[in-house]
């Protein structure tokens, strides 16, 4: 019997969960997107362009559309009460209401939240509203660096580190453009690393950790962009992540997900815990409503199990690790981007596709008129090789992002051993 899946969202993320959901014949897909993303919709029955922030739209659509089950992509539509209002037309969600995406649409909510329930990994912080000369007066009297965030959505660019992109009169000035709203938190010094798992209000079912790496250019450095590429290693840990970080970051995204409860928000969906490993243990980055934007290619590319009943149960509350399986896997993911990405991208440049191997093609943010391929001002598309080792499976992403031709670049040395070593000097000088 076939089963009709909504999917909001027109990236590679959406791009990865599609690919995932159709690998089960049985599935129809239908698709919500603000431009046309030619991965998705040649596998979709019917797409309608729009942006999915207008939610009552989207809800109609899948009424129209009849579908059985709606899976979110992006944050954006969360915090506009997406889920709510699918829910409100009788259409089961995959992405949590607008008051428990709160915990990644409001940095003040999660904190606070954190402290109430003694959620562990919760950095030093303070909470600004409309206050920019008592966030710069903090600034001032505190000792060391700290990062400066916006209260709300900045799609994984807004923060400012201290020591690192600004000195105090650059963060002060910071919370000045930001009017005030802002988290200051102590900077965290460790290595991040990201832990996602399947939510269904209840019980938490964990995926491959994966590291990713926001800085735009080679050797970690440069400004930060959304997510220049990923890899996870074949056990599906990090070698800078002793056994007993992992079992603390598990622990804590246990224990998020129990004050939600008593919060009176349950939460369903995918939560992203991206973690900051430091001497005393992992600290919370941030959490995210939603898959992680490459990460959601790394661990969509090698689930076993069938994800439409995955999201079934999710939707059901019925659960558990025996749904769950990804294959003893690495994976690389490499995104390429266009020239002058992330501070002037050239919109319009020609891309042309060569033999990508076995890898896995994923397209973001591309423009495809007449069988041909030009770049948006975003980044475009990426590819995941996949191997029993991180080096095969880095080789073949490689290969697949050199094939392509036009006006895009990528980091070369994402997911090569040399900067997995360092991760792991680095984590040791700090223990």
């Amino acid at each position: 019997m076939d089963m009709k899946i909504l999917v909001v969202g027109g990236g590679g993320r959406e791009h990865a969960i599609v690919r995932a959901l159709s690998r089960n014949s049985d599935v129809k897909l239908y698709s919500v997107m603000a431009r046309q993303n030619p991965g998705i919709a040649q596998v979709s029955e019917k797409v309608l362009l729009k942006k999915e922030t207008e939610v009552r739209e989207v809800a109609a659509f899948a009424s129209e559309c009849a579908v059985d089950y709606a899976v979110i992509g992006p944050e954006a539509p969360l915090e506009a009460g997406i889920a709510d209002v699918l829910h409100e037309a009788g259409i089961p969600c995959v992405g949590p209401t607008r008051m428990a995406a709160r915990l990644e649409t409001d940095k003040a909510f999660c904190r606070t939240m954190m402290e109430k329930h003694g959620v562990a990994g919760c950095p030093l912080y303070r909470v600004f509203h409309g206050d920019a000369e008592g966030a710069c007066d903090f600034i001032d009297a505190y000792d060391d660096d700290l990062v400066v965030k916006p209260i709300g959505l900045t799609g994984g660019k807004g923060v400012k580190v201290m020591g690192e992109q600004v000195d105090a009169r650059g963060a002060k000035e910071y919370v000045h453009t930001l009017g005030g709203d802002v988290v200051l938190e102590e900077r965290l010094i460790g290595e991040e690393f990201t832990l996602q798992a399947f939510v269904d209000g209840n019980h938490l079912v964990p995926m491959p950790l994966v590291q990713d790496h926001k800085r735009a250019y080679e050797g970690d450095v440069g400004p930060n962009t959304g997510g220049m590429g990923t890899y996870s290693l074949e056990d599906h840990l990090l070698p800078f992540v002793s056994r007993v970080d992992y079992d603390a970051a598990l622990e804590i995204m246990r224990s998020a997900v129990a004050a939600m409860i008593t919060e009176g928000q349950p939460y369903r969906g995918i939560l992203y815990g991206q973690f900051m490993n430091t001497r005393d243990g992992p600290k919370v980055v941030e959490f995210n409503s939603r898959f992680g934007d490459p990460e959601a290619m790394n661990v969509l590319s090698i689930l076993e199990s069938d994800f439409s009943e995955v999201l079934c149960r999710i939707v059901d509350g019925t659960l558990s690790q025996a749904h769950v399986k990804f294959a003893p896997k690495a994976t690389v993911c490499k995104y390429l981007v266009p020239e002058g990405y992330p501070a002037a991208p050239v919109a319009g440049a020609p891309i042309t596709l060569g033999d990508y191997g076995d890898a896995l093609l994923y397209y973001a943010n591309v423009e495809e008129k007449d069988g041909r391929l030009s770049t948006l001002t975003s980044r475009t598309m990426a590819f995941v090789g996949i191997g029993d080792t991180l080096e095969e499976a880095e080789a073949q992403a490689e290969t697949a992002a050199g094939s392509v031709g036009g006006g895009v670049w990528y980091r070369h040395d994402i997911g090569k051993k040399e900067i997995l070593e360092k991760r792991i000097a680095h984590m040791r000088e700090i223990q």
